[in-house]
């Protein structure tokens, strides 16, 4: 199972929101490319990143910066947020990202995300992000009518890497991840599934871990505020996640 330590953007700082809300935000840096690094150095595979002002507008706003980590780091590059057309998937890849996620353009024209992962095999993702099992867009700011379970199912044949799910009711609040939701999700795809939200304790990542549907477990998980105020380390978390 992967660690996907989390580099959030906003107005080029590295911050993290509470349950998606744009003003509740905490400020923890503003040199991603040094907090990428950091990460790496500790172990971690991956880096996922999210541009949120380009997740609210749909222009990009952070895009330098993604590009500087993904030049910067050998450790793969995860990223989102405002993914909504191909030039805008493409100009990622070509910064070297390894993978792009689409979330509100997956929701709204399904057909981009199959002719992106046609292209580009291996290197899309869908971002599933829920607030009481509905699927949230436009930087979760609406409700897109559709249930999550549904929205899973969307996607099973249509050539996707992964689906990074989140519960927006439990992001940036430290309190636990939705084990069972999680399990579901991964009941219903044979597509990998990265789990989002709720991480605050090394148990978490332990219970994330565990998740076994008929053998089906989860591909990876996302962790960003209990790294950064410290609640473990990143070899900590690798540590609990390979047993």
């Amino acid at each position: 199972m992967e660690l996907y330590p989390a580099i959030d953007l906003r107005g080029g700082h590295c911050v993290r929101l509470r349950q998606g809300d744009f003003d509740a935000e905490t400020i923890y840096g503003d040199d991603p490319v040094a907090v990428a690094r950091g990460f790496e150095a500790a172990g971690a595979g991956w880096v996922h990143m999210v541009d949120l002002d380009a997740a609210r507008t749909g222009e990009a706003g952070n895009r330098d910066r993604i590009a500087a980590v993904a030049a910067a780091v050998t450790a793969r590059v995860q990223a989102g947020g405002g993914v909504r057309n191909e030039e805008a998937a493409d100009a990622l890849l070509s910064a070297g990202v390894a993978r792009v996620v689409l979330g509100t353009a997956a929701m709204e024209e399904p057909a981009l995300v199959r002719r992106l992962a046609a292209r580009h095999p291996g290197a899309v993702a869908v971002g599933l992000d829920a607030r009481a099992g509905e699927v949230a867009v436009r930087g979760w700011a609406e409700g897109a009518g559709v249930p999550l379970l549904d929205a899973v199912r969307r996607f099973e044949d249509a050539g996707v890497a992964a689906l990074v799910v989140t519960e927006i009711g439990r992001d940036g609040t430290l309190s636990g991840p939705d084990v069972d939701g999680l399990a579901e999700v991964v009941a219903v795809t044979s597509v990998d599934v990265v789990a989002s939200g709720g991480v605050g304790t090394l148990d978490d990542l332990r219970a994330l871990a565990a998740v076994d549907v008929g053998g089906r477990r989860l591909a990876g998980a996302i962790v960003g505020r209990a790294l950064y105020e410290g609640a473990f380390t990143v070899e900590e978390a690798l540590t609990a996640l390979r047993r």
